[in-house]
């Protein structure tokens, strides 16, 4: 029986303290290889401090890590050399051409002349890039600078692929085609390791999502698997007054006061809406319309990281 290899990335414990900031309280993951992760939270959440510690930038106050088989403390070196890391801003010399930027980088990785030649070309057409390639990286667009960027990080073809938040500030398009590259990445049987404040990038991409608020995992799981977690639908429902509004305010998982809509959890039945509606509208009068839509990413992120900071983590 072959034995099954361990996953692209363990850690256990995690924590991380800077002065008086707790900012990682004992982070638990697993990643298995050739899987797209994702690790979404709010701002200051403990994202990039998970990622650091990882890529081995910093070192974790407790706990322990392993990446690419490798323990990110003892085996620094070896860990680098599996992976590679986009951060949130772009790092490329935009003083020199797309060519000469990936050429550059094939070079400190220790491919030959014609080697490094030929890995550049591969990747400026494999991105989208190969008409821009004697192009100043300057005069590229935010997009392009940011498949740019991700493409001398893969030079070196590495195991494992941490992407921080690397949409941010790009327009739709310019996210959308990132998207199919984090799709093509895992296709050719890398791990990526993305983490992001978008909900809707999440949810089409990841195989496994993790939760992160105040420094811990608050819920993992896939997309369908947190959204059955929080509830299998939302019943949304206009309210006919800013009173009735506040009233319910505190159930919803959903909130537009601007239109005066709330979304409630629900299972999606008949009967469980009809039941729903009876108990907050009894008198019939403040439930102008309503609507019932399955639940969203949206509805776990707001459901758990305002009312899981005390609790134990939610494994599904």
């Amino acid at each position: 029986m072959t034995e099954r290899p361990p996953p692209a990335i363990e850690a256990e414990g995690l924590r991380k303290t800077y002065g008086q900031v707790t900012v990682l309280d004992g982070i638990d993951l697993r990643v298995e290889r050739g899987s797209v992760f994702s690790l979404l939270g709010p701002n200051g959440a403990g994202k990039t401090t998970t990622v650091r510690i990882l890529s081995t930038l910093t070192t974790a106050d407790a706990g322990r890590a392993r990446v690419a088989g490798y323990d990110v403390a003892a085996e620094r070196s070896r860990v680098r050399r599996a992976i590679s890391l986009t951060g949130q801003f772009t790092a490329v010399d935009e003083k020199q051409t797309g060519e000469e930027n990936l050429r550059m980088m094939a070079r400190l990785t220790g491919l030959s002349r014609a080697h490094a030649r030929r890995r550049a070309a591969e990747l400026l057409e494999r991105f989208g890039l190969g008409d821009a390639a004697r192009r100043q990286a300057g005069t590229y667009s935010g997009g392009m600078r940011r498949r740019l960027d991700l493409a001398a990080g893969l030079v070196g073809e590495p195991e494992v692929v941490f992407l921080d938040e690397p949409t941010s500030g790009l327009d739709p398009r310019s996210r959308q085609e990132l998207w199919q590259v984090v799709r093509d990445l895992s296709t050719r049987g890398a791990t990526v390791f993305l983490t992001t404040q978008y909900l809707e990038e999440a949810d089409r991409l990841a195989d496994r999502i993790a939760l992160v608020d105040g420094g811990r995992i608050v819920a993992d799981g896939t997309a369908a698997e947190l959204k059955a977690r929080v509830a299998g639908h939302r019943l949304d429902i206009v309210l006919g007054d800013a009173a009735a509004y506040r009233r319910l305010e505190s159930r919803a998982v959903h909130r537009a006061p601007d239109t005066l809509t709330l979304g409630l959890p629900t299972d999606g039945s008949a009967a469980q809406v009809r039941a729903l509606l009876d108990e907050i509208d009894p008198q019939r009068q403040d439930v102008v319309r309503f609507s019932l839509h399955t639940a969203t990413l949206d509805d776990v992120f707001l459901t758990l990281t305002r009312t899981t900071s005390a609790k134990e983590p939610v494994h599904v």
